[in-house]
């Protein structure tokens, strides 16, 4: 069910690069629970300059997070039923599994859909100019995509596709919110 270049990449990033201090730092960098403090300044950033806007903004950005955690994980994995990694009996014995694996489906990653989706609506929505924030936004959910891969929890292919589905909904959903703000 998944490909070499799958596999290959895969153990590159799930066994090659693992070493102590990372493999206690990513379950915990993957968690939207780590992001709580970046997501408030956001939103209080936005209803402070931005006032009616702003919710507006923010509206629109958890609507996008919605959509695309739906699309995702209620739509697309259970028509793929893609095991995970860390599910198949083939595979598993190669994993290093550094979070519980979970019991729903791989394909395609929520998480890269989901951050995806949002960095694309910021930049979008947000007209963000400034290539630099835009490329540490982006950089921001690639590094969220790995983390999947590198506790076990994904194939490369699952965060490849999460991205660029996350990037078609955020395009879309920052192209219509755009037109209110």
């Amino acid at each position: 069910m998944f490909s070499v270049a799958d596999q290959t990449i895969f153990h590159f990033i799930n066994h090659t690069l693992h070493f102590g201090e990372l493999d206690k730092l990513m379950p915990y960098y993957r968690s939207m629970y780590l992001w709580i403090p970046f997501y408030t300044f956001i939103v209080s950033y936005l209803l402070y300059n931005f006032g009616k806007k702003g919710l507006i903004f923010i509206f629109c950005a958890a609507l996008t997070v919605g959509i695309s955690d739906t699309v995702s994980s209620k739509v697309i994995k259970p028509a793929i039923q893609r095991l995970r990694p860390c599910q198949d009996e083939n595979f598993k014995s190669q994993v290093k599994l550094l979070v519980p694996c979970g019991s729903g489906y791989s394909f395609p990653s929520s998480h890269a859909t989901n951050h995806f989706a949002f960095v694309t609506f910021l930049i979008i929505a947000g007209r963000l100019k400034n290539r630099w924030i835009n490329l540490l936004l982006i950089l921001w959910a690639t590094s969220i995509g790995v983390a999947q891969i590198y506790v076990g929890l994904h194939y490369p292919s699952d965060v490849i596709a999460g991205a660029l589905l996350g990037f078609l909904i955020g395009s879309v959903t920052g192209w219509l919110c755009s037109r209110w703000l």
